[in-house]
This record gives C-alpha cells, structure tokens and sequence, in this order.
C-alpha cells in the first residue's frame, strides 16, 4: 500500500448518494449554521456517519466555485471525521458563499463548532 490509512479516506461507502437520505436529514429538521457551512443531521438505524454535500447553482452560479466549494466541505469533513464520537448520524452540508474566502483551517474549526453545538460528542482536536 502507499502509506495511506484507509479509514482515512471518503470512499463511496463513507458518502450520502441517495436523495432519500438527504430528504430524510432535511425532513428532520436538524440544522445549524455556521460562517461558512449549514449543518443538517440525518439520525437512522442505518446512519453510519456518512457525509452529503450541496452547493447550490443560486449561491455558486459558476460551477468552478460549486466544484471548489464542495471539494472544501468534503476534505473538511475527511480531515474532522476522527473527532466524532458518535456513529448513528449522517451529515449533510451544506456550502455558503464565505466558503470561497475561507481556507480548510477555519472551515474545519467552523464544522468541529457546529457539530459540537448539535450536541454531538467531538474529542479533543489536534
């Protein structure tokens, strides 16, 4: 292998790819809002501390920055998953326009925040 730890990754196995798991997080109702993200948390038998993201074409009309911003969120949460002592939830986030501003240390310490602010055990960081 090339030194990398595969838990480390975010496989297929590790993303939310059917919109009724998304329909299900938003129907739910479970949502805070961060600088630069808006948290939304799907609890289910089958939840496995997968993760969905979304940049909208009204918030991002250039696809460049959906695909950036999307890309950021993803790596923030790749980064983040360790800390996160709680498997029974799915997450899907949700991009903001500050996101293009920001870079991937403060859109980590934004995510830990409101994930810690849902009342969601997070471990100590760093």
């Amino acid at each position: 292998m090339n030194g990398h730890n595969a838990d480390n990754k975010l496989g297929r196995d590790r993303r939310l790819q059917n919109s009724r798991c998304f329909k299900d997080a938003f129907d739910q109702g479970n949502s805070t809002a961060g600088r630069y993200q808006v948290l939304w948390t799907r609890n289910a038998d089958d939840a496995l501390l997968r993760l969905g993201v979304i940049a909208s074409k009204k918030t991002f009309p250039r696809a460049v920055d959906r695909n950036k911003a999307k890309r950021m969120l993803r790596e923030s949460f790749r980064l983040n998953r360790k800390y996160i002592n709680q498997g029974k939830v799915d997450f899907v986030l949700v991009a903001r326009r500050a996101i293009l501003k920001a870079d991937l240390v403060r859109i980590g310490e934004d995510f830990l925040y409101i994930v810690k602010s849902k009342g969601i055990d997070v471990a100590k960081s760093r």
